[in-house]
């Protein structure tokens, strides 16, 4: 993989909710070649055809799962709408560099075959179908459910889990073939999300926001969930080497480890807090959102303090698993021989705070999507986490 051909294009949502301008969300195309008069620009934006989707994560129809099939192609990219809960099926095969919209499905059929609404992640499986993890239920209730598409039709099939426990709210989530296994995080009521962040949301009783993880093992002895409560687990990801029996990263204050017939968690990293003033609280919590792990770094953020982390890790060759992690640098300019954009980012975005300058450009806000290019050497980084909070954390953005 790491040998294949550069990428030339990136597809980002951008969100329009919470500005007040009355524009819908849009899917916008950016041309990544060097080689290209274009580079780094948008020379493409694909509105969608309602206002107030608050698009989120993106996913593709096909993918690594289903490599042992030659008519699988990633054709078509998956856009859930966290709030208006429907899900749009975007062509970018036809043309690359202008993608088009394939299929809407709408909330009303995620309700009727699931009870299903605010779609988060999407994932394609190696049965050529498309999973997607929920936060709740229509009424806007929390509801950890999971919904399959077909991968042909897009058509909704119903809910992924058959029976057993669900946990009561929902987030991310990554999966294991090879393992079995499938782990998921929480986030919050979405009835309670959508207004905003308001820590007093947990003494009312509408979820506990940024807490549980939540390990599926689909098995006969173990049909469904098994639920661990851990402090703060929203993004995770999957380690880059299939083999690894300690697949999954959660916050990247954990790690989970198979051993003796059972799952496991281990607290590997805690980032600490920070004091601060002019936010919304006295401290600012050290939290994770998202990251990119492979063999030998990784790569992540803490969210809402914003500031990019690099950090190595060095297993023991027995227990295969973690034995030593400690962080490279704080910064983006790590490593400038290596990678082709080292850029600097210091803690900023936060009132008091001087704002990250680039290229004559204020970039408001802290970063919060990471995606690693195939070959290790381009780190993309986006700043929106949910416009709701942006509006909140980083208000100049939102302007």
């Amino acid at each position: 993989v790491a040998a294949g051909p550069r990428e030339q294009l990136l597809y980002l949502p951008c969100i329009y909710r919470n500005t007040g301008s009355g524009i819908p969300d849009f899917l916008a195309t950016v041309d990544v070649d060097p080689k290209s008069p274009q580079y780094c620009q948008v020379v493409h934006r694909l509105p969608m055809p309602h206002v107030g989707d608050e698009l989120h994560h993106s996913g593709w129809n096909a993918c690594s799962s289903c490599h042992g099939d030659p008519q699988k192609s990633r054709d078509f990219l998956i856009l859930p709408s966290l709030l208006s809960s429907r899900i749009y099926i975007v062509d970018v095969a036809t043309d690359p560099r202008a993608p088009r919209l394939h299929k809407v499905v709408e909330a009303e059929q995620l309700a009727l075959k699931a009870n299903a609404a605010f779609p988060h992640t999407s994932h394609c499986l190696g049965s050529g179908e498309i999973l997607i993890s929920c936060l709740g239920d229509p009424q806007g209730n929390g509801k950890g459910t999971f919904i399959l598409l077909d991968g042909e039709t897009f058509e909704v099939k119903g809910n992924w889990e058959k029976g057993g426990k669900i946990p009561e709210l929902g987030y991310d989530f990554w999966y294991q073939p090879r393992h079995n296994v499938l782990l998921s995080t929480e986030w919050g009521v979405p009835r309670a999300l959508q207004q905003g962040f308001n820590p007093q949301d947990v003494q009312k009783g509408l979820g506990k926001i940024k807490k549980n993880s939540i390990l599926a093992e689909k098995s006969k002895k173990n049909p469904f969930f098994t639920v661990k409560i851990f402090l703060i687990t929203v993004g995770l990801w999957i380690f880059h080497e299939f083999g690894e029996i300690w697949e999954f990263w959660v916050n990247n204050l954990f790690f989970f480890l198979f051993q003796e017939g059972k799952w496991e968690a281990e607290k590997v990293i805690e980032v600490p807090s920070k004091k601060v003033q002019g936010w919304l609280l006295p401290e600012m919590p050290g939290g994770r959102n998202l990251g990119e792990i492979w063999e030998k770094f990784g790569n992540f953020l803490t969210d809402p303090e914003p500031q990019i982390l690099q950090l190595s890790h060095e297993r023991q060759k027995l227990k295969k698993i973690p034995q030593k992690f400690h962080f490279l640098t704080k910064f983006w300019d790590f490593c400038p021989k290596t990678w082709e954009f080292f850029l600097k980012i210091c803690d900023l975005g936060f009132p008091g705070w001087d704002f990250w300058e680039f290229q004559g450009k204020r970039i408001p806000g802290g970063p919060q999507m990471l995606q690693l290019s195939l070959d290790g050497r381009r780190l993309y980084v986006t700043t929106s986490l949910f416009s709701a909070w942006d509006r909140q954390f980083y208000p100049e953005m939102i302007k």
